[in-house]
């Protein structure tokens, strides 16, 4: 099995700009051209949130008409920029995000490994919050299904990156999350977005990843200081291919388009 992961559109509605002055809906339409060229094709396609700029209908309208073209089934989850009621309107024929209730918390048991989508969304921050009962619906649904491999995505990573301006945003509730996770050995990886780069770290044992925004990767700033200097990197996406001794991760960088 192979999962294609991406992360943080934000999309604008169209002819408008986002991410100080990108053209978001282009870099869209290039990375669902660079999926659909893949050899071999991704099984499942996971986008770990940022969606839209401002969470609008028109941009969630934008969203759906490019994501539609992708040759493979998809699943996403909301991040800071996105607004739970137009995302659920926009894809109100997608059961686990039209069906949804107060979060979009959701599972997929179609494939080897177990997807759990979680949303980590808190309106009107740029932070990310775990509450009681979404951790509380995660440890029922891991208790529901102990043996089954599985893949966590979410928004928000969960650990300290070293990005002083990214960590300003952090996920409130790690630490209950790490406690709920400490229970259930089923859980093989975490994927995550939010800090519009690539990032890896082992947190609770359990490999985290996030993914670079596909719009715009920010710059490396591990020393607290406005660089000067911007130097643009190329922005990309992971492929996890499931193997039986566990997932092996491998990047697919975005093709230049200058």
């Amino acid at each position: 099995m192979l999962i294609a992961h991406f992360s943080d559109i934000h999309v604008a509605p169209e002819g408008q700009s986002a991410l100080h002055g990108m053209n978001t809906s282009a870099a869209l339409a290039h990375c669902v051209e660079h999926i659909n060229n893949l050899d071999p094709q991704p099984d499942v396609i996971l986008i770990t949130g940022d969606l839209t700029s401002e969470g609008s209908p028109e941009e969630y309208a934008v969203l759906r008409s490019y994501l539609s073209l992708l040759d493979q089934p998809y699943f996403l989850i909301p991040g800071n920029h996105d607004n739970r009621e137009n995302l659920r309107a926009a894809f109100a024929d997608f059961p686990h995000i039209g069906g949804s209730r107060e979060f979009i918390n959701y599972t997929v048991e179609d494939y080897p490994i177990r997807l759990i989508g979680l949303d980590t969304l808190l309106p009107g921050s740029e932070s990310g919050i775990l509450c009681n009962r979404r951790l509380d619906w995660l440890d029922t649904t891991l208790t529901n299904s102990l043996k089954h491999r599985t893949l966590l995505f979410m928004h928000h990573p969960p650990f300290i990156s070293g990005l002083p301006k990214m960590d300003k945003m952090r996920l409130e509730g790690s630490e209950k999350l790490a406690a709920v996770l400490q229970k259930h050995s089923q859980v093989e990886m975490i994927l995550c977005g939010h800090l519009h780069r690539p990032v890896q770290t082992l947190w609770e044992n359990i490999p985290t990843l996030v993914a670079t925004s596909i719009s715009k990767q920010f710059l490396l700033n591990l020393g607290g200081e406005e660089m000067e200097t911007r130097i643009p990197e190329p922005t990309g996406l992971y492929l996890h291919l499931l193997t039986e001794e566990g997932l092996v991760t491998h990047t697919s960088l975005l093709p230049s388009t200058q």
